[in-house]
């Protein structure tokens, strides 16, 4: 079939064959300049993302594209023609012009580097043959004066140490425009052709803020009020509410655990939104283990309002490259439109220095947001600097508000980190943290010398309620072992092996068995899973070295909610001679040595040996080994810019070690939605989302081992490619302890693992 309509260019086709459905190019590029300039205003570069969006599809007048919309097989590089187009209309100060090329050049393939790989940007401009005709091309001659001091508003310019990654901020946040742009007024066209309509349609924060604080009120006012610890709430959620309406930009939030922090941080970004104008929350967690507790416990506070929270975090990887045409519908997910966004830091990070537009795409939303980065003191120190700038880069220019929120705030102001820290002196909104800590001190830490597991299952028999928690899943299984065979009864093992319904399921029990109007035995082993964001309270527990923050956490376990004397409520910090930590937490470990050296165990959950242990932890390293090379790349001169956006995000990986979903379906519910993989008009995303409570992440190589030897295997791939891995063999996950990948070489699938 020839190209329909002689003279007339298309973006996408259609189902008729003489293209009178056809989406025409001109249409597009409008359209899609429209949608840009209107997400372009929300980080104030609207001239940049429209302009963009105009030229981003330039090399669809290549005829040979043109061709290939009526069945010609050939590739065709219509990425380029954008790209070059304004860089030959660039002049003598091509910044702007570049930041545009970048987005262009990557709207498909991903942000690209300014040099380096065949893939850079240099190479695929020098290399470039323009195959647009020429009048068409010569006919483009666009402005590109406007757009120089829209940019130099998103930049401290006289800073050469910061103008550089200001810049490159705000070339994501033009792609961010351009891709989400992109992407919906391609599903909008196909949805039209197929009379299918989508609900995208998420309630502003605005319109629902006043029903989100009055439903928080009524929340709040339920809670039990009595006792000595519910007074004491109720003082510090006051007090930081009332730092409600200080203006904007970064705060600290230091309360210890059980001070209710999680609330009193959601109660601040109410009342800030209501004094300010932010567009939503979003509050960031550390761990995939809690995500869905704290979404949960949000959910319960606005009930009845419908959906207005959105749970996203990496279970399974929904965005597979190479989906095109009608498969590049994104739902919320990709495009946080909802009012409170609640995911994981991994998610929220490696997307602010992605390169690919599926993961970029919701970053025009980030701006104007209220985050919380709840566990503050987790946030990886190899990659700190990127981090601490970018969140710096958030709250100067793009209207956002952060706090970091944590029991034991760490050493990210610039008194401490100096050009490289952050502006925190005077935002912190909790009443005098040193005095909580002391106020609401629960536990006393004990040095308990070395202890291999004989001796931690002894100690376990001698009490009816205790916890050990140790640094690894391997660590686990093998005490775990080990206490059954010895016949100590009313033992749990909680452990990411185990997928996160079940664990819910777990620690419901476990709760219910440290009632103390009805307590019974629970002897708990554990991963450091439970360290944050799980509420138990237990009596006594045993914790593995770690570093200190993990120690003060797991303290935070142990006489919770203060019912028991404090000198008889012990952590005990041991040493695992078996089990020595990993590489990653020894220097963490060894710094808590050398700081209970210097304070002593007793004194580890005040606030001076925390700082000290930070201070070990951060400072002595140097900024040269927490990242700060990967903030000093992107480069800014009067020549131009030289920003390597692609190599920056290979390398900004917040977990060394891959891990990989494996479905765990034994339940019907999950069994159910893995039946809807092979019915082609169910969208993956949301088989994606309802599986994500069913899963259980693998390393990459073990996973392979069991699809090799039939243990698990890709569902649909016809349909979904490589993305739903599923366990075949239901005997290699027992209730007990999860899913047991090692050794799957030479597990027969009939073979039980015990």
């Amino acid at each position: 079939m020839q190209p329909p309509q002689q003279n007339t260019y298309f973006a996408h086709s259609g189902k008729a064959e003489d293209g009178s459905d056809w989406q025409t190019l001109s249409e597009h590029l409008e359209a899609t300049a429209a949608r840009a300039a209107t997400a372009g205003h929300l980080v104030g570069l609207p001239l940049c993302a429209s302009t963009a969006a105009r030229f981003h599809d330039f090399g669809k007048y290549d005829p040979a594209f043109q061709r290939r919309l009526s069945g010609d097989k050939t590739a065709v590089d219509h990425s380029t023609a954008g790209a070059h187009l304004l860089l030959g209309r660039a002049g003598p100060m091509p910044h702007a012009a570049q930041l545009l090329a970048y987005a262009i050049l990557g709207h498909h393939a991903g942000l690209p580097d300014k040099t380096g790989s065949q893939a850079a940007m240099d190479p695929r401009i020098a290399g470039f043959r323009d195959p647009v005709p020429a009048a068409i091309t010569a006919a483009q001659q666009p402005d590109l004066s406007p757009l120089l001091p829209e940019l130099m508003a998103k930049m401290r310019i006289s800073d050469e140490s910061r103008r550089g990654f200001d810049a490159s901020v705000a070339g994501r946040m033009i792609f961010s425009c351009l891709v989400d742009a992109d992407y919906k007024d391609t599903e909008a066209f196909y949805d039209k052709l197929d009379g299918r309509s989508r609900d995208r349609d998420w309630p502003a924060l605005s319109d629902i803020l006043p029903d989100l604080r009055a439903r928080f009120e009524a929340h709040m006012a339920g809670l039990p009020q009595g006792g000595d610890l519910n007074p004491l709430r109720r003082d510090i959620l006051t007090h930081i509410r009332a730092g409600a309406a200080l203006p904007p930009g970064l705060f600290t939030l230091t309360v210890p655990t059980g001070g209710g922090k999680t609330l009193a941080s959601l109660g601040f970004a109410l009342d800030h939104a209501a004094a300010y104008g932010h567009r939503r929350i979003i509050y960031a967690i550390p761990y995939t283990s809690i995500i869905d507790q704290t979404a949960q416990t949000f959910r319960s506070v606005f009930k009845d309002l419908g959906h207005v929270v959105l749970e996203h975090h990496s279970s399974i990887d929904e965005e597979r490259p190479g989906q095109q045409g009608r498969d590049k519908a994104r739902l919320a997910m990709e495009d946080w439109a909802a009012p409170l966004v609640v995911t994981t830091n991994v998610q929220l990070f490696e997307s602010l220095f992605a390169a690919r537009p599926s993961r970029a795409r919701k970053l025009h939303n980030i701006a104007g947001s209220i985050l919380i980065l709840d566990e503050a003191q987790a946030l990886p120190r190899e990659l700190l600097m990127p981090v601490l700038r970018m969140l710096d880069t958030l709250a100067t220019h793009y209207g956002c508000t952060i706090v970091l929120c944590t029991a034991t705030q760490p050493a990210f102001d610039s008194a401490q980190l100096g050009p490289g820290g952050l502006p925190l002196a005077g935002r912190e909104l909790a009443p005098d943290p040193q005095g909580l800590a002391k106020t609401l001190r629960r536990a006393r830490i004990f040095d308990g010398g070395e202890m291999d597991d004989p001796a931690l299952i002894e100690a376990l028999r001698d009490i009816p309620q205790g916890m050990v928690i140790v640094n690894s899943r391997k660590h686990a299984l093998e005490l775990f072992r080990a206490a059954q065979a010895e016949g100590l009864d009313s033992l749990i093992h909680l452990t990411t092996r185990q997928y996160p319904a079940h664990r819910r399921r777990i620690i419901a029990g476990i709760r219910d068995r440290l009632d103390p109007e009805n307590p019974r035995p629970c002897r708990l082993i554990a991963t450091s899973l439970i360290e944050a964001g799980v509420d138990l309270d237990f009596p006594k527990g045993w914790r593995a070295e770690a570093g200190l923050d993990s120690i003060v956490q797991s303290a935070g376990r142990v006489n919770r909610e203060g019912k028991r004397p404090v000198e008889d409520s012990t952590l005990t910090v041991f040493r695992a001679p078996d089990h020595p930590p990993h590489p990653q937490i020894r220097p963490l470990s060894e710094a808590t040595r050398v700081t209970a050296a210097k304070f002593g165990h007793e004194k580890l959950l005040e606030t001076e040996a925390i700082n000290h242990w930070f201070n070990q932890v951060y400072w002595t390293r140097g900024i040269g080994r927490m990242g700060q090379p990967m903030v000093d790349a992107f480069t800014f001169a009067h020549s131009g810019t030289d920003f390597p956006y692609r190599s920056t995000a290979e390398a900004f990986r917040m977990i060394d070690s891959p891990m990989v979903p494996v479905i765990v379906a034994i339940e019907d519910k999950a069994r159910s939605e893995v039946e809807k993989l092979a019915i082609p008009k169910i969208p993956s995303g949301g088989i994606a989302r309802a599986l994500q409570a069913y899963t259980v992440q693998v390393p990459e190589k073990a996973r392979a081992l069991l699809i090799a030897n039939g243990h698990a295997r890709f569902h649909a791939t016809h349909l979904r490619g490589d993305q739903f891995c599923v366990l075949e063999n239901r005997s290699l996950y027992r209730t007990e302890f999860g899913l047991h990948w090692e050794q799957a070489d030479y597990l027969a699938a009939d073979q039980s693992i015990v």
